[in-house]
């Protein structure tokens, strides 16, 4: 089980927020390096007042077009066209020249122009608007004016000659990224085709164990159920001392069989999860250490917590620590006593579990060791620790400490 940090989605939003700003930096800062030579060369060009105020409001117009270039880039470059073509019309009325310069907001504008508008009939108008703008221009300043006057031609297309050549590189860029993302869209389609065969795969695997687990595991426990309850059935005919440990195998038999059950559904269909049997907590403590107690053992419990307060995955994990530590003991060492201690605050639970010197013989090659992977792996999940050591006086002692935080809490 896997817990989300409930402060992701604002994370997200500040990382966007903080994207949003740099680029509103760079765009100022990109605005700011386009007309500073503008108002650097002026002087040298025509440093009249008149000069000054055309190029003020020049400025001012590119600088609210080049802010909107990304959303809107043929709007932009039409308002950058059009304001250009009258700024450079109506100085050369009244006798002012312009900057060759003034063309860099321009520039700056057709370069968004192909690298951000992907509709082709939109780039074609504003190609053809602009076009006919700056004829437009090119007529009225050459009909308004007499021959010792800046009449604008073939100075003026030397000048605009280089602008569609700043398209095309924004043009370039474009189709770069486009050609960039549709190879991540390849990649990322391949992750996601070689999970999904990895997944069947997987389901495949499952299905295969479900069947080996119900064709070997499933009929054996079902089996020793039956005749379980076979002796139960005859109780009458057995000494004393096995009624307790036909009543315990029979219980534990049943326990069994259901767990197997509920996971030979979940092998099969990951999915299914409604008609599982509840998760095992430490509300089922008492019946566990009741199968312990029939089938002869002995359990001094000490419990200092709240156990029907803490959460059920720590719960669940404690449950199955505490059944496995049981189960190692009867296996190999039978009739030892145990003590169960349960210790938990608002930081971390406790749980330790010591069985001591064996009565009994246990028995031998018992086991592989499993148990205690299976435990350790779950408390590691959990952000805990395990210690499984034996004690001096022969007997085996689990350890096991686990946080809260880790735990829903």
């Amino acid at each position: 089980m896997r817990w989300e940090p409930c402060v992701r989605p604002r994370v997200r939003r500040v990382d966007a927020d903080r994207l949003q700003l740099r680029v509103w930096c760079f765009d100022l800062g990109l605005i700011a390096m386009v007309l500073l030579p503008l108002a650097l060369s002026q002087p040298s060009t025509d440093p009249s007042f008149t000069a000054w105020a055309l190029l003020a409001g020049y400025g001012v117009v590119a600088a609210g077009a080049l802010l909107v270039r990304r959303r809107l880039p043929a709007t932009a470059t039409l308002v950058i066209v059009a304001t250009l073509t009258v700024t450079v019309v109506t100085g050369a009325a009244v006798g002012h020249r312009s900057s060759p310069l003034d063309v860099l907001p321009l520039g700056v504008a057709l370069y968004s122009l192909g690298s951000d508008c992907g509709d082709t009939r939109r780039t074609v108008r504003a190609a053809l608007g602009g076009i006919t703008v700056v004829l437009i221009g090119l007529w009225v300043n050459h009909s308004a004016g007499t021959e010792s006057e800046y009449h604008g031609g073939f100075d003026v297309l030397a000048v605009l000659a280089p602008m569609p050549l700043v398209w095309a590189m924004g043009y370039a860029t474009r189709t770069r990224r486009a050609l960039h993302d549709a190879a991540e869209q390849r990649a990322a389609d391949a992750t996601r085709e070689q999970h999904l065969r990895a997944e069947q795969a997987a389901q495949q695997e499952r299905l295969r164990i479900a069947r080996e687990m119900h064709d070997v595991v499933a009929h054996s426990l079902t089996l020793l159920v039956i005749h379980a309850e076979a002796l139960r059935a005859r109780r009458e005919e057995l000494p004393g001392w096995a009624h307790a440990q036909v009543d315990g195998l029979a219980a534990a038999g049943r326990q069994t069989g259901g767990e197997l059950r509920d996971l030979l559904r979940m092998l099969r269909d990951p999915s299914d999860l409604d008609s599982l049997q509840p998760i095992p907590g430490f509300g089922e403590l008492g019946a566990l250490l009741d199968i312990h107690r029939a089938a002869g053992g002995t359990v001094d419990v000490r419990i200092r917590a709240e156990l029907d307060v803490l959460p059920r995955p720590l719960q669940l994990v404690g449950y199955r620590v505490i059944q496995e530590s049981l189960t190692n003991a009867r296996r190999h060492a039978p009739g030892a006593a145990i003590r169960l201690t349960v210790e938990g605050d608002r930081d971390r639970l406790r749980l330790e579990v010591v069985n001591f010197r064996a009565v009994h013989p246990g028995t031998r090659g018992a086991g592989t060791g499993l148990g205690l992977v299976s435990m350790r792996e779950r408390v590691d999940a959990m952000g805990g620790e395990l210690t499984a050591e034996p004690t001096g006086d022969g007997g085996f002692r689990v350890v096991a400490t686990m946080p809260m935080e880790n735990a829903g809490v």
